[in-house]
C-alpha cells in the first residue's frame, strides 16, 4: 500500500509539473476572475481642450492615450497629420445625452513632439505614434510607419527622461523583439504585479491591423517586455504571448467578415488601438473598432445602388457612408472589446501552446453615446480602477473621452 501511495504521489507531481501553475492553490493569479461586459461600469465622459491652432488641436486625433498615475492626468495625441502630444487634466465625467453638457479638460502641458523628431528610416510613408505609457516616472512611446510596403521597419520604441514634453530630448528609436516592428509598435499597458514574473515582464506592447497586413498581426497581439532595457540591450528581449502571423490566421483572415459565432473575430474591417490589463483580474482587454458588415475592398460610397459595381479605375464600389477612401470597408462599425484569458497567454509563455492558438473568451460592443464607433485609444489607471477610452469623431471632428470603472 505504501508503494501504491508513493506511485500515486509521483503521478500527481508529474501532472502538476506538466500543467504548471494551472494547478496553483486559490490565491494565485490564475484564481482571479475573468471580466465581462458588465465588469466595465460606465461613469460618463468629458471633452478635451478646444483647438488652439490648425496644428495644435485634437480634431481628427485622440489616439495613444496614457494615464499619469501620479498627477492623474492624461497624455493624448492630437491631429492625425501632426502627431503632437499634449497632457490634459481629467475633469469629472458626466452622463449626458449631448456633448454640450460635458465638462472640458484643461491643458497641463501644451502640444509638443514627444518623439523629439525621431523618424523611422524605413522607406515607408508616414509615421504615427502607436501608443504611449507613463511608467517609472517616464513617458514611453511607440512609432510605426503607416504604409511600410517593404515591411522594413525594425525600430519602434522611444522614451523621454521624464514626463515633461519640453526640455530634454526623447531617446530612441529602439528595437523590441525580432518579429518586426509591425508586431510591437502600437498600444502599451502595464502588467499587474502578480502576473509580471509569470508573463515575463512589467509591460505589454503590441500592434494589429496595419496597412500591409503581412507585417503585423491578424488580430490582437501582446508581447511582454521591460521598458528599462530600451537603449541598454539590442534588441530588447520580448516574450510573445498572443499574435497571429500571416501563416496562422486563427481568429480570422484579412478578407473575412465579422462572425464571432463561428470564430471570426478579425477581418479587414478591424482596427485595434488600445490595451489594458486590469489588476485583480486575469483578463487582458483590447479596445478597437469592428466593421460588422460584409468585408469589401475598394472605393467607399454612400450610394447603395453602386455597391459591388466596378469603378472607373477597375476597383469596386463598397457601400460605406462613413468612409469614401479606397481600402478596406465593412460598414457599419462599432466600438468593440476583445477579452483574453491571461491563463492562455501564460500557456504560450510556458511553451505549452503557440501564441497564435489563443482565442478571445469573449467579445462585446461598447455602447457609447454620441454616435461614432471609432476608437482612438485606451488607458488604465490601476490605482483608481478606471479605464479611459477615446471615441474619435464623438464631437464633430473632435474625440470624446469615456470613463469606465472596473467592477
Amino acid at each position: 500500500m505504501r508503494k501504491a501511495a508513493l506511485a500515486a504521489a509521483v503521478v500527481v507531481l508529474v501532472l502538476a509539473a506538466w500543467v504548471g501553475v494551472r494547478v496553483g492553490a486559490a490565491g494565485t493569479p490564475l484564481s482571479l476572475p475573468r471580466l465581462g461586459s458588465s465588469s466595465l461600469v460606465y461613469q460618463g465622459a468629458f471633452l478635451l481642450p478646444a483647438q488652439v491652432s490648425d496644428k495644435q488641436t485634437f480634431a481628427y486625433g485622440g489616439t495613444a492615450l496614457a494615464v499619469d498615475p501620479v498627477t492623474k492626468s492624461l497624455f493624448v495625441v492630437g491631429h492625425d497629420w501632426y502627431q503632437l502630444t499634449a497632457e490634459v487634466t481629467i475633469p469629472r465625467p458626466l452622463k449626458r445625452s449631448r456633448v454640450s453638457g460635458l465638462n472640458r479638460a484643461r491643458f497641463v502641458q501644451p502640444f509638443a513632439d514627444a518623439t523629439s523628431g525621431k523618424t523611422v528610416e524605413s522607406g515607408g510613408t508616414g509615421n504615427k505614434i502607436g501608443g504611449q505609457l507613463v511608467y517609472g516616472g517616464r513617458l514611453y512611446g511607440t512609432e510605426y510607419v503607416y504604409y511600410d510596403a517593404a515591411g522594413a521597419q525594425v525600430v519602434s520604441h522611444w522614451v523621454r527622461p521624464s514626463t515633461k514634453l519640453a526640455g530634454a530630448e526623447a531617446k530612441g528609436l529602439y528595437q523590441v523583439g525580432t518579429l518586426g516592428a509591425g508586431m510591437v509598435s502600437g498600444f502599451m499597458t502595464e502588467i499587474p504585479s502578480a502576473w509580471r514574473s509569470l508573463l515575463g515582464g512589467p509591460v505589454l506592447t503590441g500592434n494589429c491591423c496595419l496597412s500591409i497586413i503581412s507585417r503585423t498581426s491578424f488580430g490582437p497581439a501582446a508581447f511582454a517586455f521591460d521598458p528599462a532595457k530600451l537603449g541598454a540591450v539590442t534588441p530588447v528581449p520580448d516574450n510573445p504571448l498572443v499574435y497571429y502571423p500571416a501563416a496562422h490566421t486563427t481568429v480570422g483572415a484579412w478578407g473575412a467578415s465579422w462572425d464571432p459565432a463561428h470564430g471570426i473575430f478579425f477581418g479587414g474591417g478591424t482596427t485595434i488601438r488600445g490595451l489594458v490589463f486590469p489588476s485583480g483580474s486575469r483578463s487582458v482587454l483590447f479596445f478597437g473598432t469592428q466593421g460588422i458588415g460584409k468585408f469589401c475592398y475598394g472605393e467607399g460610397t454612400a450610394d447603395r445602388s453602386l455597391e459591388g459595381k466596378p469603378t472607373a479605375d477597375g476597383s469596386t464600389w463598397c457601400y460605406d457612408p462613413d468612409g469614401s477612401s479606397k481600402g478596406t470597408h465593412a460598414y457599419p462599425y462599432v466600438a468593440e472589446v476583445w477579452a483574453y484569458d491571461a491563463a492562455d497567454l501564460l500557456a504560450a509563455r510556458k511553451g505549452r501552446t503557440k501564441p497564435w492558438q489563443a482565442k478571445p473568451y469573449a467579445t462585446w460592443t461598447l455602447h457609447l453615446p454620441f454616435g461614432s464607433g471609432q476608437i482612438g485609444g485606451a488607458a488604465y489607471d490601476a490605482a483608481a480602477g478606471l479605464v479611459y477610452v477615446s471615441q474619435q469623431f464623438g464631437n464633430g471632428t473632435d474625440p470624446v473621452i469615456h470613463v469606465f470603472k472596473v467592477a
